[in-house]
């Protein structure tokens, strides 16, 4: 819940020139508050970066007051959106019964929805890391079409503490999603204090497709050097 829409420009200000120097194939995908969308999809259009939003009702409309339908999304030019993001989890008692609901809803109306998968501190103390990230793809992914998908891994106890998941065991975990996946080829990303400075290392490891950046996107330069990482 960060930027208005004159923020949002003013970043964008600092932050596109920086897209020259990306390497190509690389996608570039910004989640704004819905408030942003529609100045986004304007000034973004016929650029490297595509939009994608933080959330989508699982009905096309009705009496769901402060959610966002797929249509309402579609109509502002976005394209992905993120589902089940553990802040969702955590403050808005979202379970993995309605990210399956949200997830088959952003499906529907040709969305390519980001599921968001991780565990707390006290579940990784308590050894129970694999079994629950386990649960939470079978019941998250049931019925959902893994040719358009995204995953991140994002340990809650590395989002925003300034702790960081080593890479080695970031990509250790993301090997196993990726194994209980009937489709090997979905983008697995990393998410968790990804910052300019441990960029390079966590883009290094080989099952790591990408990375959900929270609080290090909010700054152009620091988003812009997590863009134009170094391959190792």
């Amino acid at each position: 819940m960060y930027k208005t829409q004159a923020e949002t420009q003013e970043f964008l200000r600092g932050f596109l020139p920086h897209l020259e120097e990306t390497p190509q194939g690389r996608e570039v995908i910004l989640c704004p508050p819905f408030t942003d969308l529609s100045v986004l999809s304007k000034t973004l259009h016929g650029s490297l970066i595509q939009l994608g939003a933080q959330n989508i009702h699982w009905e096309e409309y009705g009496a769901y007051t402060g959610e966002i339908s797929g249509p309402m999304l579609t109509e502002s030019g976005v394209r992905f959106v993120i589902v089940g993001h553990s802040e969702r989890r955590q403050y808005f008692g979202e379970t993995d019964a309605t990210v399956n609901l949200r997830l088959r809803t952003a499906q529907r109306f040709g969305l390519t929805p980001i599921l968001c998968v991780g565990e707390s501190k006290q579940q990784r103390d308590a050894g129970e890391t694999e079994s629950l990230i386990a649960l939470q793809l079978d019941k998250g992914l049931l019925d959902i079409d893994q040719s358009n998908l995204v995953i991140a891994y994002e340990p809650i106890w590395a989002i925003g503490t300034g702790e960081t998941c080593e890479a080695v065991e970031a990509n250790r975990i993301i090997g196993l999603i990726r194994s209980q996946l009937s489709n090997p080829n979905v983008s697995i990303q990393y998410g968790g204090s990804v910052k300019a400075n441990n960029i390079d290392e966590i883009m290094a490891q080989p099952e790591i497709d990408g990375v959900l950046v929270g609080g290090a996107s909010l700054e152009p330069e620091s988003f812009a050097r997590i863009v134009n990482f170094k391959s190792v």
